[in-house]
């Protein structure tokens, strides 16, 4: 529907994103080893890697060759994969656009535990409000959704550029794109739309991101700052 472009909105401790980049790097390198497996290799890696809730909450068992690794650790796991062209890109434009600044905020070490926890906690909150799925869940989307939450608390009035209908850009302050976009989240659960989407994971991601970044930041950053709007 719409996909952040640009905020002006620069660094101010950091010289340089490197956490964000990594991050993005290695979900593409990920996505690109996935395009090599073929048909059930390929549903076999997303069995093993992804967060199967019924799993986590030994409901189902997986077969002993796709259980590579603990239930618990998929949390982690899954949200380095993803299961298309427009997936990967959608949650890495997000990611890009407001990941350094949230990982100025609180320097390079602190933002990829902040990710992290709020890629588990995100999953977490997808398999307790779907516990007996047995579709892997997949993606970066609760991380990222736990540094736009971040973002909304830090600087809720900067400019964003976004593309509306991937054909129109709009200049709008954070609080109007990221206010519309926990709208959609919650029409979407309150509608029980199923579309494949999981918007639990996002809403789970979001409340951590807001509720954890005043622990995460360094103390000379304000919250709710106005930013650079011109």
């Amino acid at each position: 529907m719409f996909l952040p472009l640009h905020d002006k909105n620069p660094l101010r401790v950091i010289p340089f994103q490197r956490v964000t980049c990594g991050i993005i790097a290695l979900c593409v390198v990920v996505f690109l080893y996935q395009q090599v497996l073929q048909g059930e290799q390929e549903q076999a890696f997303l069995l093993s890697f992804g967060m199967l809730p019924a799993v986590l909450f030994d409901h189902r068992e997986l077969a002993p060759e796709l259980a590579l690794l603990p239930a618990e650790l998929t949390l982690l796991s899954s949200i380095f994969l993803h299961v298309g062209w427009m997936h990967l890109v959608g949650n890495m434009a997000f990611l890009w656009v407001f990941g350094d600044n949230i990982e100025d905020s609180m320097g390079h070490w602190r933002f990829l535990f902040f990710y992290i926890a709020c890629g588990v906690i995100a999953s977490f909150t997808h398999a307790l409000a779907q516990s007996d799925s047995i579709s892997p869940l997949i993606g970066a989307s609760g991380a990222v959704s736990g540094v736009i939450g971040a973002y909304l608390v830090l600087h809720p009035r900067v400019k964003i550029i976004v593309l509306v209908l991937m054909r129109m850009p709009l200049r709008l302050p954070a609080y109007w794109i990221i206010g519309f976009w926990i709208g959609l989240q919650i029409f979407s659960i309150v509608t029980g739309v199923k579309d494949g989407t999981a918007w639990w994971a996002h809403i789970g991601g979001l409340i951590a991101g807001a509720i954890m970044i005043p622990l995460f930041k360094h103390d000379s950053v304000p919250l709710f700052d106005r930013g650079t709007r011109h």
